[in-house]
């Protein structure tokens, strides 16, 4: 009798297991978006838009980081700088992550954030969300 269990056990965790291993495999194989929120300290939107428009987006896609689409919320709350979003993507997560080690020592990225807050850090925070596109996304 248990020998006769085993078979049927192991069919079971092969069809338990080997999805999951697929599953996981092909999530990383497969396009990634970032979304990023940037909060500035108060009056440096524009320096840091200015950042972005003049070094980081061509830093990005020297990289490999696609740039996707930037926007600034048209109503802050009230008193409150408008915040940065912006998506980018990425070929897998793994290349996310090897990309954003490569642009934090990036000689280029380096010299334009030390010029950049010469009169002060223009972020207080970045939020950062990492998304997959589903299957009746217009963008994928």
């Amino acid at each position: 009798m248990k020998l006769r269990l085993f078979p049927t056990l192991l069919l079971l965790a092969s069809l338990i297991l080997v999805p999951m291993a697929s599953a996981n495999h092909h999530e990383e194989a497969e396009k990634v978006f970032e979304l990023r929120i940037y909060h500035p300290h108060e009056g440096k939107i524009e320096a840091l838009l200015t950042r972005f428009r003049d070094h980081t987006c061509g830093i990005f896609e020297r990289l490999g980081i696609e740039n996707v689409g930037y926007w600034v919320e048209t109503e802050p709350a009230e008193g409150a700088e408008p915040k940065l979003y912006y998506v980018i993507a990425h070929p897998s997560r793994q290349a996310a992550k090897d990309a954003w080690a490569k642009f934090m020592v990036d000689p280029e990225w380096k010299a334009a954030y030390a010029d950049s807050i010469k009169d002060g850090r223009l972020v207080v925070k970045v939020d950062s969300i990492f998304m997959a596109p589903t299957d009746f996304s217009a963008i994928k």
